[in-house]
């Protein structure tokens, strides 16, 4: 039985349970729509809307004791600065807990956990996301555009300078080639005078010696 007890320890510890509903008000006050579950939402609805309203005070030990408990600083300034004013002439009721059924796996009842807002506040949310979407569209498609200017110019310097300068592998071919020709070209010469020097010596040294033996074999 649940006598006297006025809370859901969600199967947490103290410092968890705290932690989370901690979280979940965070979360709520940035983004205005978050996806839990039921006694989750149960829980953290109890805590928003005491935020909500130490918000409405607006004075500088409201926002502390807020500041205090959400981890966000950004969350704050939002709760302080916009949510607070919307619910100026509402007097409790501030958030809406809609069940969306139970989530595969453990079959756990899921809820949307949403602050309420006007119709007006609604149409104005509506208007602003699809802006954004245009804006994302647009800035999308531009830099798709920028990026293809950018790979034809790239591609059109590249073949600029394929034609005004030559490649690596060709430099070294050509100098491999050059080399070549030039020891070719010095070839022959060294030949021809190593040969001429043979010449020369085989002409004075071997002809008396023919001679010579000549004259020995006829004597």
């Amino acid at each position: 039985m649940r006598h006297r007890v006025s809370f859901r320890k969600l199967s947490r510890t103290h410092e968890h349970r705290r932690a989370l509903l901690r979280n979940l008000v965070t979360s709520l006050f940035l983004h205005e729509r978050i996806e839990t579950t039921v006694a989750k939402a149960k829980e953290a609805r109890r805590v928003a809307e005491r935020m909500i309203t130490f918000a409405k005070r607006g004075d500088l030990s409201a926002r502390r004791h807020v500041d205090s408990y959400v981890f966000d600083p950004a969350a704050t300034r939002k709760l302080f600065d916009t949510i607070a004013p919307w619910y100026a002439e509402r007097q409790g009721g501030y958030t809406r807990i809609i069940r969306i059924g139970r989530r595969l796996g453990d079959a756990g009842e899921m809820a949307i956990f949403e602050l309420v807002k006007t119709v007006e506040q609604k149409a104005e949310d509506r208007r602003r996301r699809i802006e954004a979407a245009e804006a994302k569209e647009l800035a999308k498609s531009g830099g798709a555009a920028t990026s293809k200017k950018k790979g034809k110019a790239s591609d059109a310097d590249e073949e600029e300078a394929a034609e005004g300068e030559e490649t690596p592998a060709a430099k070294k071919k050509g100098a491999s080639r050059g080399r070549k020709a030039a020891g070719a070209a010095a070839a022959p010469g060294k030949g021809g005078a190593g040969k001429g020097k043979k010449a020369a010596g085989g002409g004075g040294g071997k002809a008396p010696s023919k001679a010579g033996r000549t004259k020995r074999g006829g004597e």
